[in-house]
């Protein structure tokens, strides 16, 4: 199957993006299926999709990712719904629990149990969304109404639904997830799925997991692409990111990025990387990151040789390839790359 391509724009730096109205419409006259959008802990998700929302018409809005703890499952509801209407049905909702690092040091949450969060705040969502009785969850996580005998409680809380009528029941929900476990739990409970780093040439990697994936079921990946006719040069935007990842994200002895690199066969590499950047010598671990690695999780090198390996997405699970591009000369590109083949 031949992968759509889609727009990612990330989260903002220090400022805005420059033209975000106009790279969405330029996005969306090329043919890209898809806009997307992210969360850190500076700008919001959902903002920029109402406001490109405002100023396209057909190209899907979808958010990668939305961060759980940065709302109830109900006011992430409101939200989707909302520009749901809006946009007269082109959400995408991407979620994800972010790491402990964010959610403990920016919201103030807890990070225990991620599934099982998960869970909850999905089906707290559907419910929504459906609209067909008052929203309710028995929950430890999102408990609805407000337990009587919580802390706090004045013992008020009723089961409500959405005064607002959902434009559709079935907004499609993805999940961003590494990890084993939460990848099978997406294929369940989710109609689609961002990998972090996926690559098509180690497809036993996430075999297991994506076993009894519905046949609709959408893989979303958002990997870097990079054209240059000297490979290595190609390849070393791609390290440093890996490089911050493995290394850097997470504490030393838990990191997602660095547990998911090692599962995929470069155990001692991601050690080595992390020990590396720890140690303060970043340019050494982006140095010390297999050339097999920044290739196999990309599409880097000269634009024939970029062709040439689409084919092994196309026969892969991913269905969608989300790009970021900076320039209107790139979202040419990159069309001509993936559409126009």
């Amino acid at each position: 199957m031949t992968v759509k391509l889609g727009m990612m724009t990330g989260y903002w730096g220090a400022k805005p993006p420059a033209d975000l109205i106009g790279t969405a419409q330029r996005a969306e006259k090329l043919g890209y299926w898809g806009f997307f959008t992210a969360e850190a802990y500076g700008s919001d998700a959902f903002t920029p999709l109402a406001w490109v929302g405002s100023h396209t018409e057909k190209i899907k809005l979808g958010t990668a990712i939305v961060q759980l703890s940065a709302r109830t499952p109900t006011s992430t509801a409101m939200h989707t719904l909302t520009l749901d209407h809006l946009t007269k049905g082109r959400v995408v909702l991407g979620l994800g629990v972010s790491g402990p690092q964010v959610v403990e040091g920016w919201y103030g949450r807890p990070f225990a149990k991620p599934l099982s969060r998960t869970r909850e705040y999905i089906d707290i969502i559907r419910q929504v969304l459906r609209r067909e009785e008052p929203v309710s969850n028995d929950g430890e996580h999102y408990p609805l109404p407000y337990p009587e005998d919580a802390p706090g409680s004045w013992g008020l809380g009723k089961p409500l639904k959405p005064i607002t009528h959902p434009l559709r029941a079935d907004v499609p929900i993805y999940l961003g997830a590494e990890g084993p476990k939460n990848v099978r739990m997406a294929t369940e409970i989710c109609d689609g799925w961002f990998p972090l780093y996926y690559s098509p040439y180690r497809q036993d990697v996430y075999k297991e997991s994506l076993s009894n994936s519905p046949k609709d079921f959408e893989v979303a990946y958002p990997l870097m692409l990079n054209i240059n006719d000297d490979l290595e040069q190609a390849l070393m935007p791609v390290k440093h990111v890996l490089a911050l990842y493995v290394g850097g994200m997470g504490a030393r002895d838990r990191n997602f990025h660095n547990e998911l690199v090692a599962r995929m066969g470069f155990e001692e590499d991601a050690k080595k990387i992390q020990d590396l950047y720890l140690d303060g010598k970043k340019m050494e671990a982006a140095a010390a990151v297999p050339d097999a690695l920044a290739d196999e999780i990309s599409l880097s090198g000269s634009p024939d040789r970029i062709r040439d390996r689409l084919q092994a997405f196309d026969d892969s699970p991913v269905t969608t390839i989300l790009v970021g591009a900076s320039t209107p000369d790139q979202l040419n590109q990159y069309a001509e790359l993936i559409l126009n083949r």
